[in-house]
C-alpha cells in the first residue's frame, strides 16, 4: 500500500460520450497526484453492427489504440472508477461482462478495501442515471470495496444534481458532455483519490 495512489478508469463507450467523461476522470486523478490508467472494456457487438452506425464506427476507430481492460488493471489499482452508458437503467453489457470475469480476483480477496466510484450517461433526462450507478455500486458491496461519491460537497453539485457520480444526458449522443458533467466527473475522481490517499496513510 506504499507510494502513489493508482487509479484505473475503466469504461465502455459506443459513440464517445462516456469516453470524454473517462478522460476527464483521468486528468482529474492525475492532478490530484495519482498515477492513472485509461482502459476500455472489450466490445461485444459484431463489426457489422458497429459499421451500421456512423458515430459508433467513427468512435471505434478513434479509440482503437486505447488499451483494453484486463483483470490486472483491477488488481493494480487502489481506485477503480467505472464509466458506462445506461442500458435500461443498468450498466452496459460490455462493462458487465468485464465485471463478471472478476471471480478469480474476488475469490482471493483481491478487491477488498479498494476505493470505487462511477459515472454514466443516458440518452434522455431521467433515463436511469441514478439507477445505473446504484446497480454498479451493488457489485462493489459484494467485493468488499469502498464506494466514494461526489455527494453535495461543492456548490456545483447542487446544479449537477446527482450525488452518486458524474452523469450526463446526451440526447442520443448528439450532445457532448458539458462543463457541468465533466466537472462532476472530475470531482468524483478527485474525491476517490483523496479518500484512497487517506486510506493508504491510515493503513500504513
Amino acid at each position: 500500500m506504499d507510494g502513489q495512489v493508482k487509479v484505473a478508469v475503466i469504461y465502455y463507450s459506443a459513440t464517445g460520450t462516456t469516453f470524454q467523461m473517462a478522460r476527464a476522470a483521468v486528468v482529474a486523478a492525475e492532478k490530484a497526484g495519482a498515477e492513472a490508467r485509461l482502459r476500455k472494456v472489450r466490445e461485444l457487438a459484431p463489426e457489422e453492427a458497429i459499421r451500421s452506425n456512423a458515430g459508433w464506427h467513427a468512435h471505434h476507430l478513434e479509440t482503437q489504440d486505447v488499451d483494453v481492460a484486463e483483470l490486472d488493471d483491477l488488481e493494480w489499482a487502489d481506485v477503480v472508477i467505472f464509466g458506462t452508458p445506461t442500458r435500461y437503467g443498468v450498466m452496459a453489457a460490455q462493462l458487465k461482462q468485464f465485471i463478471d470475469g472478476s471471480g478469480p480476483l474476488w475469490s482471493r480477496g483481491g478487491l477488498v478495501n479498494k476505493v470505487f466510484a462511477g459515472f454514466c450517461s443516458t440518452a434522455t433526462a431521467h433515463g436511469g442515471q441514478e439507477a445505473t450507478l446504484l446497480s454498479l455500486f451493488t457489485v462493489v458491496y459484494h467485493w468488499g470495496g469502498i464506494v466514494v461519491t461526489p455527494g453535495y460537497v461543492e456548490p456545483s453539485q447542487f446544479v449537477a444534481g446527482n450525488p452518486y457520480g458524474g452523469s450526463h444526458t446526451s440526447n442520443n449522443g448528439e450532445v457532448p458532455p458539458d462543463e457541468q458533467a465533466l466537472g462532476a466527473t472530475a470531482l468524483t475522481a478527485r474525491r476517490a483519490v483523496e479518500i484512497a490517499t487517506a486510506l493508504k496513510r491510515g493503513i500504513a
